[in-house]
């Protein structure tokens, strides 16, 4: 399904009177369509006004009118979508078997822990999540490696003894839920939850619990993916170097990584620790499917690699061609990014205190704009930056394919994509999983761009926010603010009831 981008040479006028109220509408550079009344423009001429479950998932209308992008965009998608086999290069061992099914509707799936509380999901047995395990120092076990992967191919159909063949998987993920309740200064109850995870079934070796770390890793969304690659990277530079707010507590920082043998700057990620979209690492590690820049399978040298072989296996060939995987990473590219909803102007919504002593009503247009100003009244902003831009020749795919459509954009992710320490004092831990990536720490974070967060719901069924999902909704996500986000944590407990409402409507509507 195809947003419709009607009127080529129509008036922008109205896009200036419908930008971010806060944001620098001066930038905003498009000027052949018309931007559809009760929206603001997210990004640029990737911006697609949606609001069904399909809002993540379809093309920018820059690849819809091109017969030749529009033919790689679905046949990326299809690849994206379909599911490998042990025939097709599935496995060995694997955490999924399509990049659709972790990211439904190019979105996060509900993670199983939604349904229990360990294992895989009572209908399917997958987990829908990435399990990540160190040693105290940093270093990865042998015959596991950094990634636990909880499938094998054919284990689910025979069972854990294998006596029928199959291959086994490497563990499988449990999780325990700590809650604990908590009241805002206002007498608001609000309670906020912690996972404590656990590795069974190992295949080799057990691995003790006091020796190892986990940190679990839920989808990200594939909000604004090709601006995200098209950045500015020396904007990106500049608000690191400004982002020293000391009266916040916040210094804002860029990782470095080295991926293809180049030192770059991370954007992508939970931790900023990529400089692409991961498209071959996710053929490889999600799904054990080798391609020309991760030959080996994800086992290598483990005892699956025989389990595999003895199950008819080949290793001698790629599975998956580059030509396939630039049209995924295309796919990618090209998808549209939601418009904000500014909300109706006569629709009104009214908000209950939490002890039902008082209510509000104000139209939806209000609610939205009371929001937005707490939203910088809070300080958001200074990390969830409202307006950034791409630079001028767009972005390159990893077979080298340019696209210059996503150029010189004005884009409002609400993001600075640099690391900030979250802190460790929310119950004890806070936000720190002790992994590292590039040059960030356990406590550091990537700032979550905000773009399309409010349509979550919709497209996939759930709030679950966070790296780990642990976040059941946005006001839960707030609260897990520490270390540089505590500032802004404090002012928004500190609003009154009906101003924290607004916020969380106001995000709702990005």
């Amino acid at each position: 399904m195809r947003t419709s981008l009607t009127g080529k040479a129509t008036a922008l006028a109205a896009a200036a009177a419908l930008a971010l109220a806060a944001c620098e509408s001066e930038g905003i550079d498009i000027d052949d369509f018309t931007v559809e009344d009760g929206y603001a423009l997210s990004a640029g001429t990737s911006t697609l006004f949606l609001q069904t479950s399909v809002a993540y998932d379809t093309d920018a209308e820059w690849v819809a009118s091109s017969p030749e992008l529009s033919r790689r965009f679905t046949r990326g998608d299809a690849l994206y979508d379909n599911g490998y086999v042990p025939a097709t290069g599935l496995g060995p061992v694997y955490a999924g078997y399509s990049c659709g099914f972790c990211h439904q509707n190019a979105g996060r799936t509900t993670p199983s822990f939604a349904a229990d509380e360990g294992g895989g999901s009572t209908a399917t047995g997958y987990s829908t999540m990435l399990i990540y395990i160190t040693r105290k120092n940093g270093t990865f076990f042998p015959n596991y490696g950094r990634v636990i992967h909880d499938h094998g191919i054919y284990e689910e159909n025979v069972g854990r003894d294998l006596a029928f063949g199959g291959v086994r998987a490497e563990g499988k993920l449990h999780v325990v839920w700590q809650m604990e309740d908590f009241t805002m200064p206002d007498g608001e109850p609000y309670q906020l939850r912690r996972p404590e995870y656990s590795i069974t079934d190992w295949y080799a070796d057990s691995i003790r619990p006091e020796d190892l770390f986990i940190t679990v890793r839920v989808p990200l969304r594939h909000v604004g993916m090709g601006q995200i690659m098209a950045l500015d990277q020396a904007e990106i530079e500049a608000l690191a170097r400004k982002s020293n707010y000391p009266e916040w507590g916040i210094n804002g920082r860029c990782n470095y990584i080295t991926e293809r043998g180049r030192r770059r700057l991370g954007v992508s990620g939970n931790k900023a620790q990529h400089a692409d979209l991961t498209v071959e690492l996710g053929f490889s590690s999600d799904m054990g499917v080798t391609n020309s820049r991760y030959p080996e399978e994800i086992c290598e040298g483990q005892l699956q690699m025989q389990e595999g072989s003895m199950m008819g296996l080949l290793y001698d060939q790629l599975d998956v061609s580059t030509e396939d995987m630039e049209d995924v990473d295309l796919y990618l590219h090209g998808l549209g990014v939601p418009a904000r909803r500014l909300g109706s102007t006569t629709r009104t919504r009214t908000h209950q205190k939490w002890d039902a002593s008082e209510s509000r009503t104000l139209t939806e247009r209000e609610w939205n704009e009371l929001g937005e100003r707490m939203f910088y009244q809070s300080g958001c902003h200074l990390c969830h930056a409202t307006t950034l831009h791409t630079r001028t020749r767009g972005a390159t795919l990893l077979n080298g394919t340019e696209l210059p459509w996503l150029g010189g954009q004005t884009i409002h992710p609400y993001s600075d994509f640099l690391l900030h320490d979250m802190g460790s004092e929310v119950m004890g831990v806070g936000l720190n999983d002790n992994y590292v990536s590039g040059l960030a720490r356990g406590n550091d974070w990537r700032t979550t761009p905000l773009w399309g967060a409010g349509l979550q719901q919709k497209v996939n069924g759930h709030q679950y926010f966070l790296h780990d999902g642990r976040a059941r909704g946005f006001q839960e996500a707030i609260m897990w603010h520490g270390g540089e986000g505590q500032a802004s944590r404090n002012r928004y407990q500190n609003l009154s009831w009906d101003e924290r409402a607004a916020l969380l409507d106001f995000l709702g509507s990005l």
